[in-house]
């Protein structure tokens, strides 16, 4: 059979074309749809109520306003991808994750390409803005390898080191939606002692309802912290008070058994871990008012702040974000 000849001549002068070629709008959509996809599914949207509750505080522009709503959305939606994958969850919001639909190359590349979009988003800030989100970024992502490690290694952190995973993994957004906003506004003021409480509060909160809340069983699965052998805040408590091992071979089987999980469940409503969780939550809650009234007698009154704090509140259940 003959050769079949075909004409290279289109890479003569190659050289002075190469890197010019254009990026489409499908390309674009195709690189982006799996983050799309998750974007396009509502949760709790604490973050940019946050933002709109500190707004009233510090006072942006409504386009710096939108610079750092967008950038926020952008961080939490790309982590929560990469997470999902992290996790092998099956469910996000109630609706399959996006790896599950869109495979985990693609899943990955689109979070990676968001978080280098933020960076663009943020071009004409000052260089300490750029270098606070790096900062934090790496933060989140020590906060995050910490979780995962302690997850891999069936090592029990203590509460002081699950603290300050919190404060690097949950917080790192909380963080930088304040300093960019703080840093886009004329009034001088320390919030990020506070953001951080709340940031605390949040974890700790999801921790318990994904253990013990209805809602959560339809959105991310029945228990799935324990499927996923998460050191949560409820399981490192029973884990140091309780006297047997069953809940440490519970975690490193992964279970998916409803049994199994709420024999786990069981074992730590007799350590009393939901109950000491319960008496944190109402402590660091109150701190949190505390905080909020404290900077009210100089900031003025800020009823959104007050509203979502109370939001937090055991009695409110609602879906993780």
């Amino acid at each position: 059979m003959p050769a079949i000849q075909e004409d290279a001549a289109w890479c003569e002068g190659i050289l002075a074309r190469l890197g010019d070629a254009p990026w489409s709008d499908e390309q674009e959509k195709a690189v982006l749809e799996p983050y799309r996809y998750l974007d396009s599914q509502p949760g709790k949207e604490i973050r940019t109520k946050l933002i709109d509750a500190f707004q009233g505080w510090l006072v942006l522009t409504p386009r710096d306003l939108a610079t750092v709503t967008g950038v926020v959305r952008q961080l939490h939606t790309a982590s929560l991808l990469v997470d999902d994958i992290e996790d092998s969850s099956a469910l996000r919001r109630g609706l399959p994750t996006a790896h599950t639909i869109y495979g985990v190359p693609l899943t990955i590349n689109a979070a990676n390409y968001v978080y280098f979009q933020v960076f663009g988003a943020l071009v004409g800030q000052a260089p300490a803005t750029h270098a606070m989100v790096t900062d934090e970024l790496m933060r989140l992502h020590r906060g995050q390898g910490m979780d995962l490690f302690w997850r891999e290694n069936l090592v029990c952190p203590t509460e002081e080191e699950y603290i300050a995973m919190v404060t690097n993994k949950t917080g790192g957004l909380f963080r930088i939606a304040i300093k960019l906003m703080c840093a886009m506004s004329a009034v001088d003021v320390d919030l990020v002692p506070l953001v951080n409480l709340i940031g605390l509060l949040f974890q700790i909160r999801d921790d318990y309802m994904n253990l013990q809340s209805a809602p959560l069983h339809t959105n991310k699965g029945y228990c799935e912290d324990l499927t996923e052998g998460k050191f949560s805040f409820p399981v490192v408590h029973a884990m140091r008070h309780g006297s047997e091992r069953q809940l440490l071979h519970i975690l490193r089987q992964r279970t998916t058994n409803i049994e199994t999980k709420q024999a786990a469940v069981q074992y730590m409503e007799q350590c009393g871990s939901f109950a000491y969780t319960r008496d944190v939550l109402q402590r660091l809650h109150a701190q949190a008012r505390q905080e909020v009234l404290r900077l009210e007698q100089v900031l003025g009154e800020n009823t959104p702040l007050m509203s979502i704090l109370d939001a937090l509140c055991l009695d409110k259940e609602s879906p993780r974000v």
